[in-house]
């Protein structure tokens, strides 16, 4: 009797599962990349800047100011930061303008601390970039001030740059910046010059595509403005009020700032 041979045949499934379209994932939008601040604490080294009644220096005031300004932007994890010198050491001032344009910064900061002949004189004061000076007092600061460069500016050379930061839509930026700086500086209860933002041809602003402001934080010639300025509690204020400033200034640009 012959046997019937079994032949096992491959069981084939049914699985259209297998063979469908993978679901597409959304891509995640990708976290705004954080910006970049420029501080520039103004002299440095050979240079002390101006002196207080009792002798301060503001090298060693707007050092200590902007590293406590640093640490605050640095906390948030919304910006990055450089500085234009560390530590007390002289750096021209057009050097500190190469620095913040080689690093690609988004913002210029540059912090001093005046003096004046009258010291009943005190406040705080914001300034911008200008071939014509908004006032003699501006004028005289913006003289004083490009003392520090190698050479003496010419104006040619600011009309220039003038036109290349229009071009860019940069003197608008700069001179909503000062404005934010001084509308957050009377929020916060720090005392301001009358006509708190004011214009003349400072070295230190040139860069044609970075949005900058120089800020005298106070006169060291006025003693209460000399306390208020070595006290630790008035530099962290300051700081702070210089950080909502930074702050408002991208919220008004529309730039969405990484959590």
């Amino acid at each position: 009797m012959l046997r019937r041979s079994v032949i096992a045949l491959p069981l084939i499934l049914s699985a259209p599962d297998v063979w469908a379209k993978p679901k597409k994932v959304p891509a995640r939008k990708p976290f705004p990349k954080p910006k970049l601040i420029a501080l520039d604490p103004g002299h440095g080294g050979k240079d002390p800047g101006a002196l207080g009644c009792r002798g301060t220096q503001e090298k060693t005031v707007v050092i200590a100011i902007a590293r406590a300004l640093q640490k605050q932007l640095l906390a948030g994890n919304r910006y990055r930061v450089i500085l234009t010198r560390s530590i007390d050491v002289y750096v021209p001032l057009r050097e500190r303008v190469a620095r913040a344009q080689g690093a690609g910064a988004d913002l210029f900061l540059s912090l001093h601390a005046d003096s004046h002949s009258n010291s009943g004189v005190r406040g705080a004061s914001v300034y911008t970039l200008s071939e014509a000076a908004s006032d003699r007092e501006a004028e005289a600061l913006a003289a004083r001030e490009n003392l520090g460069d190698t050479a003496v500016m010419p104006s040619s050379m600011v009309a220039r740059t003038l036109v290349a930061m229009a071009q860019r839509g940069t003197v608008n930026d700069s001179r909503r910046l000062a404005e934010t700086i001084v509308d957050t500086f009377g929020k916060s209860g720090i005392r301001l010059l009358p006509h708190s933002h004011r214009q003349a041809g400072f070295a230190v602003l040139t860069s044609p595509d970075i949005p900058a402001a120089l800020v005298e934080l106070g006169y060291l010639s006025n003693p209460r403005d000399e306390k208020l300025l070595t006290a630790r509690q008035h530099q962290l204020a300051l700081a702070r009020a210089l950080h909502a400033s930074i702050d408002a200034h991208f919220a008004s640009n529309g730039a969405v700032l990484r959590a």
